[in-house]
């Protein structure tokens, strides 16, 4: 029998075979993981609004590292099994019901089921030279929206600052595709990656009350949150007026299971 010299192996998919293996048991051992919680998630055997055990004893009970845990709960949370909270992250309600930013606003209260309807007010080039020290360059493109209820009532109005580059400088002439924001900056290579959000509360300014059909003076909640992709290029900052009579913001403290 011959064996290959030594320091050299065959020509194989898994050229090192240890690590080929441990890859292997470690994904076999997530799929198991994952299919016994979708199995007591939809028996019942885990209840809806209700946290998981502990990391510690899910895996003691399910007889599985930390890491392969973690790797199967995020599959559930990318499944929308379960939704894991960020220790001290605030996060966004609707009605009381938890608003999932990263796929955008629209498909965040879509999923809600709320009937709300997106109206697009401007999509247009501009040109920002206060901004050049921030971001690194002064043309821009901006995206205006408001949203109603079924009833006409305005709950939300948005404006998207993005950077007039990498082809989304030509979106005021071919617009958004699917109506997405997110799923258009996706089509040019922007994936949000990292970023920080500041919420508070503002009076409206004639202009904005005008378009929410308010009083000027009302006071909205306002969120500012600037966004940066995979390759921490500058791809979104956008302002959000909410009505506080639906929006909410939820902070959760303290070890998160």
């Amino acid at each position: 029998m011959n064996f290959p010299r030594a320091g050299s192996l065959p020509n194989t998919p898994c050229r090192a075979f240890t690590l080929c293996m441990i890859k292997q048991a470690r994904f076999n051992k997530k799929q198991r993981v994952v299919n016994e919680l979708v199995y007591r998630i939809k028996s019942g055997l885990l209840v809806y609004g209700h946290p998981l055990p502990e990391q510690a004893q899910l895996a003691h009970e399910l007889r599985v590292s930390s890491i392969t845990l973690r790797e199967a709960l995020a599959e559930l949370e990318r499944r929308r099994y379960i939704a894991m909270k960020t220790e001290g992250g605030a996060i966004v309600t609707y009605d009381g019901i938890t608003l999932d930013q990263h796929n955008g606003w629209t498909q965040a209260l879509a999923d809600t089921g709320a009937r709300i309807h997106t109206e697009l007010l401007q999509l247009q080039a501009v040109e920002r030279p206060e901004l050049a020290h921030t971001f690194g360059f002064t043309h821009f493109i901006t995206l205006e929206r408001r949203r109603r209820r079924d009833d006409g009532t305005a709950i939300s109005l948005e404006r998207s600052l993005m950077p007039a580059t990498a082809g989304l400088e030509s979106l005021p002439r071919v617009g958004l595709i699917d109506a997405s924001l997110t799923i258009t900056l996706a089509a040019y290579g922007f994936v949000g990656n990292r970023g920080d959000q500041w919420i508070g509360a503002e009076p409206l300014s004639e202009e904005d009350a005008l378009l929410l059909g308010r009083k000027p003076g009302t006071v909205f909640i306002k969120t500012l949150r600037t966004t940066y992709d995979r390759q921490d290029r500058f791809m979104e900052q956008v302002e959000s007026w909410l009505d506080p009579h639906h929006f909410r913001m939820y902070r959760a403290f303290g070890p998160q299971q």
